[in-house]
């Protein structure tokens, strides 16, 4: 671990600023919304709500917002993370795992902390090194490093204080990416992993000391090492099979964490399933309990109260990890204590937080997975058709496997009443794809995602051919649709939502927006180059309010398309961006990206170059499908780098630089049939230059 300090930052007011991250503890964090120049925790309250009371910026003043300052982060692997501000200290992390401090309102870096993760370990897990953020309380800054760390820094100078190991195995493919939460005196944080056979969990540490006070695991384990409590034991009459446990079961909690401290009830968003097919998972049926199930736990100690589960026994990588957003108002002509949850299965979730009772589920996009969902039951309607483990058949499912809606945060208004998020549009092919062997655990995705069939979908192809997304306002109190503006791109970032009647919302094409959150009317923009992923905060440093955004595209979604900068010929460029009424600054272009295509012979007849593309898609594509995101383009690949292919992919002549080896996954004649495929591809990028 290594701590950079950097010279003459720590003088004065910004020493002051920085130790006054000491004063955070529960008290503070549960009257968060009485503190608008703060953004304290990962959604500004306990609640998740991503609304901000401050007012100086509005829809009659908005046009004059430019920047105030932007900050270069290193890595270019991707910025997921939602800024925290406390007393005039901005909190960021960028890609592995790095955590950066700046002043708030002058963008002088204060202190770096780089936790010098395990790059091999790290970069065998989904999706790219990037990481959402931190937490603060009691004068420590706490993140969640890819390699499985639990660190508590000093927040005032970024020195550690303390380090716990969070993973219950040395497994392959568990990876940790999302913000850590803080409640009563505890760090809480989950993992990721379930696509390559991790078990999930979520567990509790003592803020103060690092000690681990509980864990609750979301999927029961080997019933003959015994279950840990109860609740486990009844969760496992919901599997079957005689080994289903050696394929880890999934359910990690990669992400959502909310907390409501008048019922003292935490929530936490348990994932998707491992394996995806369910005949293969849990071959007599069942429910698998807790995948892609919202669960009430108790702080204290990690006892569950209840759960709802969104799809009983999941099997379309819909994970139920976005974001909990807490909400008290009138629904149905009754005040009542909410949940709404937006994930990717394509509804909008309402639940009463009380007792877990679905109320609402409303589509909010194309869904042909289930038609509807039974109130009564609280159980989806499923299309029969699109049960694909069943029929063995590739199946066009929609929404595919990026989601309706993904991990991008949404935002609530208490006063138009709306919930603002991105909508995405793209299906996918699923199947039990004979060409995968799907393996237990270990560094393989265990997705049943037919990537050849869906290159030879007419429907899909159809879809990729224009794929669009959306920016929606729903109307929670009447579980429908507001108003709604089209985005050039099909994934883009989260948003925010102010008192002002902003909501501010990042586009992947290279865009930081502000609507009229009550009508949808576009009334400013900033170029931000890169794409905009996580969520924009707004604070206050002196009475003048800011607004904020990490920039940088990587991660899971650049897989599937490339970002504004890729788009515009620049290179990635990862950085904090910050701006403020009648701002000064000037957001600094990215260099341009320059490269040759080699002129590469392709030998390969045409079946082996289709069975390359699925190759590259099932292992390569999740970081290099787009060619951007901070990884190289492989069309540009050198002659060189064509002779050394094989001691690259399988050998991991790269691992340094997070290029794992794969000689595990892929065979000489498999990775060869890669290769032919690249260079057939960069043969076709550069006749059409």
């Amino acid at each position: 671990m290594r701590v950079l300090l950097l010279a003459g930052c720590l003088l004065g007011g910004a020493a002051v600023a920085a130790a006054d991250a000491g004063r955070v503890d529960d008290a503070r964090l549960r009257t968060a919304d009485e503190d608008p120049a703060n953004w304290i925790t990962h959604g500004r309250t306990w609640g998740e709500q991503r609304f901000s009371p401050l007012a100086q910026i509005d829809a009659s003043n908005v046009g004059r917002l430019d920047l105030a300052w932007s900050q270069a982060l290193e890595h270019e692997r991707g910025v997921q993370t939602t800024p925290l501000v406390v007393d005039g200290v901005l909190y960021a992390t960028g890609s592995w795992s790095v955590v950066y401090a700046f002043d708030a309102a002058r963008g002088t870096a204060l202190w770096k902390y780089d936790p010098q993760v395990d790059r091999v370990r790290a970069a065998e897990g989904c999706c790219g090194p990037v990481n959402r953020g931190v937490a603060v309380w009691g004068g420590m800054v706490y993140v969640g490093t890819l390699d499985g760390r639990l660190i508590a820094l000093d927040a005032a100078n970024g020195t550690p204080r303390w380090s716990a190991d969070t993973f219950i195995d040395a497994a392959p493919g568990r990876n940790i990416t999302g913000a850590p939460r803080v409640v009563k005196g505890r760090v809480l944080i989950g993992n990721g992993g379930a696509d390559m056979g991790a078990r999930g969990y979520v567990s509790a540490y003592d803020a103060r000391s690092g000690e681990l006070a509980w864990r609750f695991f979301t999927v029961p384990g080997n019933p003959a090492l015994g279950f840990e409590n109860a609740t486990l034991a009844k969760a496992a009459m919901t599997w079957s099979g005689e080994e289903w446990w050696r394929w880890g079961g999934g359910g990690t909690v990669w992400d959502a964490m909310s907390y409501d401290p008048e019922l003292d009830l935490l929530y936490i968003g348990v994932g998707n399933s491992s394996l995806f097919p369910r005949a293969r998972r849990s071959p007599g049926g069942g429910d698998n309990l807790f995948v892609s199930s919202i669960v009430a736990l108790r702080p204290d100690d990690g006892r569950y109260v209840w759960h709802f589960q969104l799809a009983p026994g999941e099997q379309w990588d819909y994970p139920a990890t976005t974001q909990l957003v807490l909400i008290d108002t009138v629904f149905q002509g009754e005040q009542r204590k909410l949940l709404v949850q937006v994930p990717k299965h394509g509804f909008v979730y309402v639940l009463d937080r009380e007792n877990g009772q679905l109320l609402s589920a409303e589509k909010f996009t194309r869904v042909t997975w289930a038609s509807h969902y039974d109130l009564a039951s609280g159980r989806p309607v499923e299309n029969p058709e699109a049960d694909y483990s069943r029929s063995g058949k590739p199946t066009l499912v929609w929404p595919g496997a990026l989601g309706g809606h993904n991990w991008n945060p949404v935002s609530w208004n208490p006063r138009t009443g709306l919930l603002y998020f991105s909508e995405t549009r793209m299906p996918s092919v699923f199947a039990m794809d004979p060409q995968v062997q799907l393996r237990e655990r270990g560094r393989r995705y265990n997705t049943s995602l037919d990537m050849s069939a869906m290159l030879n979908n007419p429907a899909f192809m159809a879809e990729q051919a224009n794929p669009r997304g959306s920016l929606i306002a729903w109307d929670v109190a009447r579980a429908r649709i507001a108003w709604q503006v089209e985005q050039p791109l099909p994934i883009n970032g989260g948003t925010l939502s102010t008192a002002g009647n902003l909501v501010f919302h990042g586009a992947t094409d290279g865009r930081l927006v502000a609507y009229r959150a009550d009508s949808g009317e576009q009334l400013w923009e900033a170029r931000t180059f890169g794409a905009v992923q996580g969520g924009p905060v707004s604070y206050a440093v002196d009475g003048r309010q800011y607004i904020a955004a990490g920039i940088g595209w990587g991660g899971g979604h650049s897989a599937a398309l490339a970002d504004g900068a890729t788009l515009g010929g620049w290179r990635n460029a990862s950085r904090i961006g910050v701006w403020t009424l009648d701002g000064q600054g000037v957001l600094p272009e990215p260099e341009r990206f320059t490269g040759a295509i080699a002129a590469i012979p392709v030998t390969a007849d045409e079946a082996t170059l289709q069975r390359g593309v699925g190759l590259f898609m099932t292992h390569c594509g999740y970081c290099h499908g787009a060619g951007s995101g901070g990884v190289p383009d492989l069309n540009y690949m050198s002659k060189d780098t064509h002779a050394r292919f094989e001691a690259i992919v399988r050998g991991g002549l790269l691992a340094a630089r997070g290029m794992p080896a794969f000689a595990e996954q892929l065979s000489r004649e498999e990775a060869e049939a890669i290769r032919q495929f690249l260079a057939a591809r960069a043969a076709h990028a550069a006749a059409v230059r």
